[in-house]
Parts: C-alpha cells; structure tokens; sequence
C-alpha cells in the first residue's frame, strides 16, 4: 500500500498547478535564459557645447553643413533622405560659391540615390538634378557623366518597373544639358556609354535580342508583351526618339561647321536629297558649297592669283554658256574630308539598319494600338496616345530618314528590305491621310500639323528611292514569286501603292502652301523654319519626278501647281520672317541646277511653264534687302549671294528685262531720291562697318549687274553707279569700289 500512493503522488505532480502567493512574482523555470539588456549613452567629444564650432562653415538655416547633408544621404529613413536633398539646394542658394567645389563628393552621394526605392527620394532628386546640372558649365559637368550614365543605366535594368521608369527621366534630363557624353558610343564597336544606354531602352521595352547580337533571325516584340501605361510607353519612345535624334545629329547635318558663324538659332538648309541628281559625288559638295557663310572677319581683296567665288563676274563669263565649267581653283578648295564621308558608307549605317529592323514590330505594334483612339471621327483623343503616336512617327522618321537619305551604304538587299518596312508602315496610315481633328483644339491640331508632315516626309523618301532605283527593280515581295506574272502583279501593285500616296501628299504640300488647312482649324498655322525644312525633301521629290509618273487621281493637284504655290509662297512671305531665308535659298538652288554640268534630274526650269512667276521672284529681291538693313545680315548675305550666283551663271531666267529691273530696284538699297528731302541715304549705309563682307558682297553684286548690262541702258545704269559712289564714299569700301570700276572698265 505505501509503495501504491507513492506512486500515486509522483504521477500527481507533473500536473499539479503551483499555486501563487500574494506579492510574489512567478518563479522562473529552471531552465529560462536572461534576455535583458542595459543600454548606454555615448558622448562624442565634437558634441560637446565646451567646442567651438567654425562659424565661417557654410550652413543651412537649421545648421547643417555639407558633410552633415552628405551623411544624411545614407540614412535609412526616406523623409530624412528626401529633407538632405532639399538641403543641398538651401545650401547652394545661400552659398553659390561652394557649388564647384562640392561636385565630386555631392554626384557620388546623388548617384545612389537614382535606383532608391522610395519614389518620393527619386522625384525630388530629379527636381534637384534638374536645377543644379544647369548651373555648372559643362566643362566640369563632363567628367562627372559616365558616374551618372552608370548608375542610371544601372536603375533601366531595376527589378521595379517604376524605377526603369524614372531612370528614363533622368536619361532625359542628361540628354538635355549633356547630349553629346550620353549618346557617345551608341553604335557596335565604340567605347562609351550610349550602347549601354540603348540596350536599356531596349530592355524596357522588351524589343526582342539584346542590342548588338547580329548573328540570327531579330526577335523583336512589341510593346504591348510588356505590362506599361500608355503615359510609361510615352516617357519611354519619347526619350529613345530625343536619344536617336541626337545620335544621328552629325549625320543629318552634313554641313554643320558652316553655319558656324552665324546666328545659332539658324535653321541650315538641307541639300541631302538632291544629291541622287547628281551624277557624281564631287560637283555635288561643290554644289553645296555655293552659299556657305563666310566668316565675317574675314577680309576681302583683290587678289589675281587667289580670286574669291563671290567676286564680279565679267561680261563674256555671265553669258557664255561654257562658263558653268569648275575652274582649277573652284576644284581645289573642295574639302577631302568632306568627300570621303559622302564616299565611303558611314560606320553609323549599319547600326542603324539593325536598330530599325530590331524597333520595326515594337513601332508597327504602337501604331496599330493607338490609331484607332486618335484617328477617331467622333470625339478627339487622350493626350497619352496621340503623344505616344507622334512620337512613334518621329522615331520612324528619324531611323528611316537617316538611313534612305545615304546612297552609299547601302547595299541592294538592304534599301529593299528597309523600302518595304517603311511602305507598311506608310500603308496603314495612308487610309487616315491626312489627318484631322475631331473638334477644333489648337493643341490637338498643331498635333495632327506635326504627323501631317512627317507622313509627307517617309513618302518623299520612297519616292526619292524609286528614282535611284533601275526601272526592272521589284520589291522584295516579288523577288521569289510563284510565277512571273504574280512578281508584275507584287511590282504594279508596290508602284501604284506609292503613286497613290505622292498624290495625296501633292495635294496636301500645294494646300499647305497656299495657306489652307486640312486640320480644320479657323487659322491656319504659319510655316516655321522646321516645318519648313522638312516640307523640301517633299517638294523636290513631287517637281523631280518623271513625267511618266505624272498621271493623277481625281481631287490631286497637277505637278505645276506644287512649283506655283511655293513660288508664290516665297514671294508672299515677309522679309522679316524667318522662313525668308530659307525659301531664297532653296529657291535659287533649283534655278541654279540647270546650270550644272553633272546635274541628271528629271527636273528642267525651263520646261516648266513658270518663267514668269520664277522672273517675279528675282526682281522681288532687291525689295527684301532693302526691307531687312542691317537687321538681319544672315538672310541679307543669302540674298546678295542668290543675285550673284544666279548673274555669274548665267542663268537663264535673267535677261535684258531683269537686269534693267534690278539696276532700277537696287538703287534705293544704296541712296533713296526724296521728291521733298531730296537724296538720303539708303539701307547699306546703316549696315556696320564691321560686316566687311556684306557690304563688299553688295558692291561685288552691283559690279556684277554693271558689267553684264549694256552702256545704252543709261539712265538707270548711271543712277545706280552715283548711288553706290554716294553710299561707299568716306568708307572703307571707297577704295574697293573704285579699284573695280576701274578693273572692269565701267568708269
């Protein structure tokens, strides 16, 4: 028995309850561990009040100096990251003078901050960015840009979409203020950062292989693969067209360094798409050279060994029709560098080809979402998509154009290939051309003015492609037909295709030109220089073209009337705007064409039927120059130089008639005979004394008109001679002026 409730009472313990007792704690197992812990203060001795602290340090108004801001740059608070970028700006507008000085150490602390994770930090970072990176010269900026480009090309590649995102916007903000550093390096081949920067667009947009692989079939998807807003895929092809427009600046340019001297602002004058009328390379580089600027510095002389191109003409050289012959001095002022660039295929080509065959499904795929939205008859479209279209046109407009506007790296196979791509492209949105608005909003209209263009642009390319093509030439559709009448068949279907459009394209520039408007805005939009600009490929293409190909749709205006709206167009546009310049220039290239030997156009002036309208024009001229003064020399130097070249090459459009109506019409630009105030002096004595050139190029002009006229044109010829002779006198063109009439015999 006692062994039993022993037993008993050791089973009982191990569920009995310890009963607690009043004011005493529970007592711990025997097996508990201590997890109690002392925390203690630390001093550091810079905290101390008994230190001074250097009151010439610059502080913000809370006291925190810069190495403070930057330590606060790695805090692990968000607020605390975003209030010490703000800081740095506080600081900087107190103290200005520490801005130089501080970039290394304040870039390597920002440059963390792009990939954080915390929207709020990157927005105000690139609010920060976007105010400090102007303020610094961009000669201590460019050492700072590979250490952004790295970061930011880092955070394309985030795991968090909306971090790619706002790397995007950085990348906008550099190509802004730094282009030249973040595009550098963008083709195969190259050291620098643009490849990389290309690859991450690419990446964002899931367009296909990785950028560079050129081996194997392109892959390229379209964007609609990737979970992106309109608004993302906008920030996204809105950055890579800036990015592609500055990559391939140097190649539309050809000839950037001559406009050098003149006013920035400057809108050049492209002649690319006249070189196909050109039988060789070299006399087109000199046919390009025929208005460059002249530095105004430059001094002009007299000189029989080196004569100057802008220089009188004589008699016997302005009517004798072999005159239009280079001499040997013409020839050798060619520029070899410029030579061999238009001679040998550009190293940017090939990279181009394969980026526009690698974006061709992500633009097709773009379009295609959002035409039906924008092109909408009833309601007029979100911004989002029709930003998001435009830009899409610009992005083909910028890889195509570059690439079709080069002949010579190009081989047959690839201008194929690229032709089709660009045709589709082309075909579905001629069923919308042109476009137009639902409802009238000037933002929506200027809009649809911009695609307009850039539509009449893609079809001048193709049309100036056919023209260079040989006539047996099919697209590459149609090189491996089933039978030879399905690759005519493929052939007269491309070719009435692309008549169709040129038609429709005809009638929309003619309208343009007149002043009308397809948009169905209340006032039209005036042509700016880049409007301008960009219609000139067109309309050379629509008056270059064959006259076998002049055959036309119902509603589609005839050739002529292309030629006569921009005539009239040039004559009608003031002299103060600045498309003037431009419509002069242009206008006189194209008179000046049937004086070259080497020139093949189907274009011919005197055929033409407009010889009285493009007289109209010439005598106009002398009107302008005395309406601008020394306002505007730039446009001034274009006009001078139009009149001489057009006399020294005796062009066809200037005869007896025209030579008595400009010895007449400039009289005034030198001295104007007052009916009451009697003789004043005209606009060229108002022009500086600095601009040496303008002025001797006036009196070169003046010479020039002299020597091809005719003694028996008295009144008029000696009228014009006292109003040079009064003008010139006391200047430093007097002696000029003289030393010609005595070299040319008109004293």
């Amino acid at each position: 028995m006692p062994k039993s409730s022993k037993k008993k009472k050791e089973k009982a313990v191990d569920f009995s309850k310890a009963k607690l007792k009043l004011g005493k704690g529970k007592q711990l197992p025997s097996n508990a561990v201590d997890t109690s812990f002392k925390a203690r203060s630390i001093v550091l001795p810079t905290q101390s009040i008994a230190i001074e602290k250097d009151a010439t340090l610059p502080t913000t108004r809370r006291k925190q100096s810069f190495d403070d801001l930057v330590s606060l740059m790695k805090h692990y608070n968000a607020n605390t990251r975003k209030d010490a970028i703000l800081s740095f700006r506080e600081l900087f507008e107190l103290h200005p003078d520490i801005v130089e000085s501080s970039m290394t150490v304040l870039l390597g602390a920002c440059v963390r901050l792009i990939g954080d994770e915390d929207a709020g930090v990157r927005k105000t970072l690139l609010l920060f960015l976007s105010w400090l990176l102007p303020l610094v010269s961009k000669e201590d900026l460019i050492p700072h840009v590979p250490l952004l480009i790295l970061f930011t090309t880092s955070a394309q590649t985030h795991i968090y979409p909306e971090i790619r995102i706002d790397a995007v916007r950085f990348l906008d903000l550099f190509l802004e203020i730094v282009p030249e550093s973040v595009v550098d390096g963008w083709t195969q081949g190259n050291s620098g950062h643009g490849k990389r920067v290309l690859e991450g667009y690419l990446g964002i947009l899931s367009a296909g292989t990785k950028y560079g692989d050129t081996e194997g079939e392109l892959k390229a998807t379209s964007t609609a693969s990737v979970v992106l807003s309109s608004q993302s895929k906008l920030i996204i092809l809105k950055s890579l067209s800036a990015f592609l427009t500055h990559a391939v600046s140097q190649q539309l340019r050809l000839s950037n360094h001559a406009t050098s001297n003149l006013d920035p602002a400057a809108v050049p004058l492209p002649t690319w798409f006249l070189a196909p009328s050109f039988r060789s390379t070299r006399p087109f580089i000199a046919y390009q050279r025929l208005f460059r600027p002249e530095s105004v510095d430059r001094q002009p002389q007299l000189d029989a060994e080196h004569p100057r191109d802008d220089f009188i003409c004589m008699p016997n050289f302005a009517t004798d029709p072999l005159a239009t012959a280079w001499s040997l001095n013409d020839l050798s002022d060619l520029s070899l560098a410029q030579t061999e660039s238009l001679t040998h295929p550009n190293s940017n080509t090939s990279s181009l080809i394969h980026l526009a065959r690698t974006l061709y499904s992500t633009l097709l795929a773009s379009y295609l979402d959002c035409a039906p939205i924008v092109f909408s008859p009833s309601a007029n479209p979100p911004e989002a998509e029709l930003n998001l279209l435009t830009v899409t046109a610009r992005i083909m407009k910028t890889l195509y154009g570059s690439i079709l506007q080069d002949r010579f790296s190009l081989s047959h196979a690839e201008e194929e290939t690229l032709c089709d791509e660009l045709s589709t492209l082309l075909g579905y949105m001629t069923g919308y051309f042109p476009f137009r608005p639902a409802r009238r909003e000037i933002k929506v209209e200027h809009a649809f003015q911009d695609l307009n263009i850039i539509y009449c642009e893609l079809t001048a390319l193709l049309v100036l492609v056919s023209f260079r093509r040989p006539s047996g030439d099919m697209s590459r559709k149609a090189r491996f037909p089933t039978s030879r009448s399905n690759a005519f068949f493929s052939h007269v279907k491309y070719e009435g295709k692309l008549t169709l459009q040129a038609g429709l394209v005809r009638t929309y520039v003619t309208s343009l030109l007149q002043g009308e408007d397809h948009s169905g805005a209340q006032i039209s939009r005036p042509l700016i220089p880049t409007m301008y600009t960009a219609l000139l490929p067109t309309i050379w293409a629509l008056l270059n073209q064959p006259k076998e190909s002049h055959t036309r749709s119902q509603g589609e205006a005839p050739i002529d009337t292309v030629l006569s709206a921009m005539l009239d167009q040039a004559i009608k546009t003031t002299s103060k705007s600045a498309v003037k310049a431009l419509t002069v220039e242009f206008i006189a290239r194209i008179l000046l064409l049937e004086t070259e030997s080497d020139y093949c156009g189907h274009f011919d002036v005197r055929n033409t039927g407009e010889q009285e309208k493009f007289r109209e024009w010439i005598l106009h001229l002398p009107k302008t120059l005395w309406e601008i003064g020394p306002h505007n020399l730039a446009t001034s130097e274009i006009v001078i130089k139009s009149l001489l070249r057009l006399l020294q090459r005796g062009s066809i459009m200037i005869k007896h008639e025209e030579i008595i109506g400009l010895q007449t019409r400039l009289t005034p630009f030198f001295m104007i005979t007052h009916p009451v105030r009697g003789r004043l002096p005209g606009p060229f004595t108002k022009i500086p004394t600095s601009s040496l050139l303008i002025r001797r190029l006036a009196v070169d002009l003046v010479v020039t008109i002299l020597s091809v006229s005719t003694r028996s044109e008295g009144e008029e010829r000696e009228n014009l001679m006292i109003a040079v002779g009064s003008a010139v006198s006391g200047t430093p063109e007097e002696g000029y002026w003289q030393q010609l009439v005595t070299a040319t015999g008109l004293s």
